[in-house]
């Protein structure tokens, strides 16, 4: 059965199809990049055939039918979807308390989706975007919502309760999700099969990309995680802010006379990396800014390291240690510099990065700690889409 994964992020679409047989194999992938900004890029393969060019886009749902055009075009030399595409799986950021698995869409589903984007305003309506849209381009297909969220179901009431009055979360359910989830299983599951590690582990997962979030995984269950009620709270991110002081949203109304939603958009799209070096919040340039001199580029590439790494040392006194630090995402997995500016100083900890193995690992998979590290670190290449597409699956029958 063929299946087809819809990912919907902040600034991007990826699209991977599968054929779920015993070799979980895939037929084609595909991914849009920089949506509605300069730029913009389609790439997609299939087998021994690729194709990459820059296109005007602007909007999550006709990016997916470009996409995919493009993507059976090259798999099937035709642009119209097979027939047999039986499961469209698709990330959806925020689940609410409601969702806590992979489950089958229906108008319900939706509103249920669409009910909770005040939680997620950056992510639950472009998702729904993808979804209305697949639902039109694939309608004999069954169509799965799987929930970033999902996987911090398992937050135990210290970790997920904020110390406000207990009737804001009874009313309201103003409480910590989390976020990433799909991420970060796959990466604990998989470090976890490299490392041997069985039944009993402790991680620490950082997934990093436009969106960044970390999560302390122990014996597979997440039981810590930088996000909160909404993808804002945490590390810093390329244009959110992440944590700051509470105070400042009620600074900024009354001495600068900014509403509610001009303050929202400051720390979800103006922040960030972007925000400090007022250049991008592209690691790339960043970095490649800083090699020239720029003093705010490093700055705040400095800025995001740090707090990556308070995180980290968090998640090691939640856990009481950890066997593994587990990089993923686009930035985790291809940064190499950054993964380098994240570690350093935690070598009093035990923890030692091989510099040679860190710089030769751009994406894949790979150990790049010295032998005598305490705690191995690893990276592991994200796979969301294969995880979404199992879940899919198994909902759908």
């Amino acid at each position: 059965m063929k299946t087809l994964v819809v990912n919907c992020g902040s600034s991007s679409l990826k699209c991977r199809l599968y054929d779920m047989g015993e070799e979980e194999r895939v037929l084609a992938s595909g991914s849009i990049e920089r949506l509605a900004e300069p730029g913009c890029n389609l790439s997609c393969s299939a087998g021994e055939r690729s194709l990459r060019e820059p296109v005007d886009v602007a909007t999550h749902d006709a990016a997916l039918a470009l996409l995919s055009k493009a993507m059976f075009s090259l798999a099937f030399d035709a642009p119209d979807p097979p027939r047999d595409i039986g499961v469209v799986g698709h990330r959806v950021v925020h689940g609410g308390e409601r969702f806590r698995a992979a489950t089958p869409i229906d108008a319900t589903v939706e509103a249920a989706i669409e009910s909770l984007a005040p939680l997620a305003p950056v992510h639950n309506p472009i998702c729904l975007l993808g979804i209305r849209r697949a639902r039109e381009l694939f309608p004999n297909a069954r169509h799965v919502a799987v929930f970033d969220t999902a996987f911090h179901h398992t937050l135990p009431e210290r970790a997920y309760l904020y110390a406000l009055p207990h009737a804001l979360y009874e009313r309201d359910r103003v409480r910590r999700y989390g976020f990433h989830g799909t991420s970060h299983r796959y990466a604990a599951t998989r470090a976890a099969e490299l490392l041997g590690l069985g039944a009993t582990s402790r991680l620490i997962t950082c997934h990093l990309g436009a969106g960044c979030s970390l999560a302390a995984v122990e014996n597979g269950r997440s039981i810590d995680t930088s996000m909160g009620m909404t993808p804002l709270e945490g590390l810093v991110m390329a244009t959110r802010s992440g944590d700051v002081d509470p105070g400042i949203f009620a600074f900024l109304t009354r001495q600068r006379g900014m509403s509610a939603e001009e303050v929202d958009a400051l720390l979800n799209r103006e922040s960030g990396m972007l925000g400090v070096s007022g250049l991008s919040g592209d690691v790339r340039e960043l970095e490649a800014a800083a090699a020239g001199g720029n003093p705010r580029a490093e700055l705040a590439l400095t800025l995001f390291a740090y707090r990556a790494r308070k995180a980290i040392g968090a998640y090691l006194a939640v856990l009481g240690g950890a066997d593994a630090i587990v990089f993923t995402g686009g930035a985790g997995a291809h940064a190499t510099a950054l993964r380098q500016r994240i570690l350093v100083g935690l070598e009093e900890l035990g923890i030692l990065l091989d510099p040679a193995a860190n710089a030769a690992c751009t994406g894949g998979e790979a150990q790049i700690s010295e032998a005598a590290s305490l705690i191995a670190l690893l990276v592991v290449a994200a796979n969301e889409e294969l995880l979404i597409a199992r879940e899919a699956v198994a909902a759908s029958r």
